[in-house]
């Protein structure tokens, strides 16, 4: 009996078959959680990074099942080469949402700052080689009246193809023309960095950007990486200034807002079906709103002579993208991205539909949306955005000309006045003074608390309000005379006091014993 039953399962069971799939490290970690969830299912996925442009051509070459870019094929790129298809039917689907985050390493004495806050227009200007110190005046009007200490700042971007660098590109043509286009040459947007100078650093993939600034040798360093990366590396992020004047970090809340502006192409007949325009998101004007978030995308092969696609392979990619467009969603928010909006969702699974062909009976049932449990639905409307609308405002202390807050970022969770910082509905877990940061929660002299921040009029000291804080929360004091931990002037001071030792320890030993054999008294007879 128990044989038969086991035919009659297996004769009904799925057949899979491996599918592989190359490009956005921006998109990656989450990727992989999916990857990792399906496996026990059958499903099996492999995925490299490697960058969307690499992406985008490995599946225009059919070397590869699908591709992940933050960026549609763009004809041709902005080195002149061809950047589309190669003639392979496709359709883009989005997975997921997320912001383009600004991580760095800065630290007073041997302290790591956790709340640094930058305009779009510094931003601009330190990847332009425009503000090149950590003490820049305009870094100081940032943080209102904070001053960080000496210390050159060293840009981390990618040297592959990068879709994070194409939408942070892609930003700051949209916002900084007059900042971005004479240091690039041209207008537009770019998947390679242009990497000018001997100031800046470049690696490929967001990992190794991200190992990079965290590395021994990062102070200094800042770089521009999705948010899961800090929060899975317990890293600071930037509070970057949006439209409505308040410095915000890319949470799942702020994403989600801020893409509320998105707009989405919907002709089904164009090429570009389901791709963004990011104007709107720039130029949101909420107060919550995170300005550089975006969406990715999958690009899935819908030809139904494929070369690579057999039915058992289009049933995997049909299912493994199921399970990310519904449940898969809910690991966005705790991985460092924001889940997709319903409307979205629906749109993924019709894209899903072109891989069933009259040849290929893929088995698409029970693929019911409202199924689906994902914080971002309404059942009822398909536009609206549940996540977005119960985001909590940013705390007082995150205003242009306040604070700053003494909230550390990297933690994933949004800095409010609220008691609940996982919401408005006070189901969360923020902190009174450290966490929330807002007006009188926290300490005399600290963000949040009664004392205002000051600046010393002869010495620039800042006296109290404007804080950094250590990994554990306590806030510490930013110094103007603090020096640069890594200074030429200590390299050659510590040095030569190396050099010393070293010979001490050598010659010492010997002079000893040689001032010891003159002082040891003579015997026997003299003559």
């Amino acid at each position: 009996m128990s044989l038969l039953v086991g035919a009659s399962t297996s004769a009904h069971a799925t057949v899979y078959a491996q599918i592989e799939g190359t490009g956005s490290t921006w998109s990656e970690l989450i990727l992989q959680q999916w990857i990792a969830d399906v496996d026990a299912n059958g499903m099996k996925v492999v995925y490299t990074g490697g960058g969307s442009t690499k992406g985008r051509k490995d599946f225009s070459q059919a070397s590869t099942d699908f591709a992940i870019s933050e960026i549609p094929y763009q004809g041709t790129d902005e080195r002149g080469q061809a950047d589309t298809s190669n003639g392979r039917p496709y359709a883009y689907l989005p997975i997921v949402a997320g912001g383009t985050a600004f991580t760095y390493q800065l630290k007073i004495g041997n302290d790591l700052v956790r709340n640094l806050r930058l305009s779009g227009e510094t931003l601009a200007k330190i990847f332009t080689n425009q503000i090149t110190n950590w003490n820049d005046p305009a870094i100081t009007k940032d943080n209102n009246g904070r001053k960080f200490p000496s210390l050159p700042i060293i840009p981390v971007v990618r040297s592959d193809g990068s879709g994070t660098t194409a939408q942070f590109t892609t930003w700051m043509d949209n916002q900084y023309p007059n900042i971005w286009r004479p240091y690039f040459g041209q207008s537009g947007l770019t998947s390679y960095y242009p990497k000018k100078g001997d100031r800046m650093v470049s690696q490929a993939g967001s990992d190794q950007v991200m190992n990079t600034i965290k590395g021994f040798a990062g102070n200094g360093m800042i770089g521009y990486v999705e948010y899961s990366y800090p929060i899975n590396a317990d890293y600071p992020v930037v509070k970057v200034e949006n439209k409505a004047g308040y410095f915000v970090e890319p949470t799942q809340y702020n994403t989600a807002v801020a893409l509320t502006k998105a707009k989405i192409n919907q002709d089904k007949s164009s090429n570009l079906y389901l791709t963004q325009i990011l104007d709107g998101v720039y130029a949101n004007a909420d107060p919550r709103s995170y300005p550089i978030s975006s969406y990715s995308y999958m690009i899935i092969p819908t030809g139904a002579d494929d070369p690579r696609m057999s039915t058992a392979k289009r049933q995997t990619l049909a299912d493994f993208m199921y399970y990310s467009l519904c449940a898969g969603q809910t690991k966005a928010g705790p991985y460092g991205y924001s889940p997709l909006p319903l409307n979205l969702v629906q749109a993924g699974f019709e894209q899903l539909a072109k891989l069933k062909t009259a040849d290929a009976k893929v088995d698409l049932t029970d693929r019911d949306v409202r199924s689906c449990n994902n914080p971002t639905f309404d059942g009822k409307n398909l536009n609206r955005n549940v996540l977005a609308d119960k985001a909590p405002q940013p705390a007082a202390c995150d205003k242009t000309g306040a604070g700053p807050c003494g909230t550390a970022t990297g933690t994933n969770k949004p800095s409010t006045d609220a008691d609940g910082a996982e919401g408005t509905d006070g189901s969360g877990e923020g902190d009174k003074g450290t966490g929330g940061g807002g007006p009188g929660n926290g300490p005399d002299g600290a963000p949040g608390g009664d004392t205002p921040p000051s600046v010393d009029p002869d010495t620039g000291a800042v006296t109290g309000g404007g804080t950094t804080t250590t990994t554990d929360g306590t806030a510490i004091y930013a110094s103007p005379t603090e020096l640069a931990s890594a200074r030429t002037s200590d390299d050659k001071t510590f040095g030569w006091l190396a050099v010393l030792e070293l010979l001490g320890l050598v010659l010492l030993p010997g002079l000893y014993v040689v001032t010891m054999r003159r002082r040891r008294p003579q015997t026997g007879a003299r003559s």
